[in-house]
């Protein structure tokens, strides 16, 4: 039986490849702060087409809101790298 793919498979999947990615840059040279703040950028500018189109743009409650999301997600990878980690 072939189990169906859930969205939170499909976010692991992601995630882990843009994991990989930036481990490849990396790899290649370029620094980690680099390549930290390429992903930050493609993630803002993915976001902004996601919410606007691609000749749209984020109002500033648009802006708001994907920084909110960031910041929430953040929040959460860090209880649970905590969590892991004893702390």
């Amino acid at each position: 039986m072939t189990k169906t793919k859930t969205d939170a498979d499909y976010h692991q999947e992601c995630t882990q490849r843009f994991i990989d990615l930036a481990n490849i840059l990396k790899d290649e040279g370029v620094s980690t702060n680099i390549v930290s703040n390429g992903l930050i950028t493609a993630a803002g500018l993915y976001a902004s087409y996601v919410a606007a189109g691609n000749d749209g743009g984020l109002t500033e409650s648009g802006v708001a809101k994907v920084a909110e999301i960031f910041r929430l997600e953040l929040e959460r990878l860090q209880k649970i790298k905590k969590a892991n980690s004893g702390v």
